[in-house]
């Protein structure tokens, strides 16, 4: 599993699988997007305007990468 947070566009992705060749997106909230593999399995979840919906402090100990777009 790996997070990554934007913390320009306050944007978390949640990835379980290294590799996935095509995913399926599914919204299901405004700010919540589900993604999955072929098999139907969770491959991720992007969650926009994350600080609004997780307390980002809780996330800790799973180390977060955080990119700003550049």
């Amino acid at each position: 599993m790996r997070v990554s947070y934007d913390t320009t566009h306050d944007v978390l992705y949640i990835k379980f699988a290294d590799t996935v060749e095509k995913v399926t997106s599914k919204n299901v909230d405004a700010d919540i997007t589900l993604d999955f593999d072929k098999d139907g399995k969770i491959a991720g979840i992007e969650i926009l305007d994350a600080s609004q919906h997780v307390d980002l402090t809780n996330l800790l100990p799973v180390h977060i990468d955080k990119k700003a777009a550049g």
